[in-house]
């Protein structure tokens, strides 16, 4: 059994076909997302869409909450919410209704799922440093937790203490919990530019971590031409 676990997709719809595409060729079983479907590219509805008829699981982000109200009730900056309101105005109310009950967390076999942070999921904090895991490992029921939201892939290990690891091929111990960041399909920002997710082997007990090129130029067309801010197309070729 081995799950594509992919979040933070915004709307970049190159990117999320690219990564399951990706995912499908490597054999994945089953599919999971880990929010933020919506927000700052081009193809709202299109990946509520995919991400809809795919029917697995997936949890609520910051951006489809924000996305499913009238309007927005947390203070975006200036560029998250030029491209919120777009958003709202090109997603259909069946859209915003799938968005609005997403669930906050949720248990998949013996692993958990959740956008931002396992403590306080509501608030949209951000898994930068070690404290930070530090306060979701301790609402952690579960070897293994997949997170999103920073844009930025890596793992967090808790063992006799809590330190920082990369993912790349990273094999799963007893005794050991883990709180693995999948990465950015959409919209990553750790200086790579190439869309991110990452495969869960449940049989191999492993975690791999993906990184696909896809035609950028093509997302990046589309944003300057729906008439969002340039600079959100600029990013995409920055990985910032």
């Amino acid at each position: 059994m081995r799950y594509a676990i992919f979040s933070d997709l915004h709307a970049n719809l190159e990117a999320t076909e690219a990564v399951l595409q990706d995912a499908r060729e490597r054999e994945c079983t089953h599919f999971v997302c880990l929010g933020d479907v919506v927000g700052y590219n081009a193809n709202p509805h299109e990946c509520v869409e995919i991400v809809r008829a795919m029917d697995c699981p997936v949890v609520q982000g910051n951006h489809d909450e924000q996305a499913s109200l009238a309007a927005s009730s947390r203070g975006f900056n200036e560029l998250a919410e030029r491209a919120i309101d777009w958003t709202r105005e090109h997603l259909t109310e069946a859209d915003k209704e799938w968005l609005r009950d997403l669930r906050m967390s949720r248990q998949i076999r013996d692993f958990t799922i959740v956008h931002a942070t396992l403590d306080t999921p509501k608030q949209w904090g951000y898994v930068f440093n070690n404290l930070d895991a530090a306060a979701s490992f301790t609402y952690q029921h579960t070897t293994v937790c997949f997170f999103g939201h920073t844009h930025v892939p890596g793992a967090f290990v808790r063992d006799e203490a809590v330190k920082r690891i990369r993912v790349d091929h990273l094999q799963i111990e007893s005794g050991k919990k883990y709180f693995i960041n999948a990465g950015s399909v959409g919209q990553p920002r750790d200086g790579d530019w190439r869309a991110a997710y990452c495969i869960y082997d449940l049989e191999r007990i492993i975690v791999e971590q993906r990184r696909l090129k896809y035609d950028m130029a093509a997302a990046q067309k589309k944003i300057i031409e729906a008439g969002l801010p340039r600079l959100l197309a600029e990013r995409l070729q920055l990985g910032r």
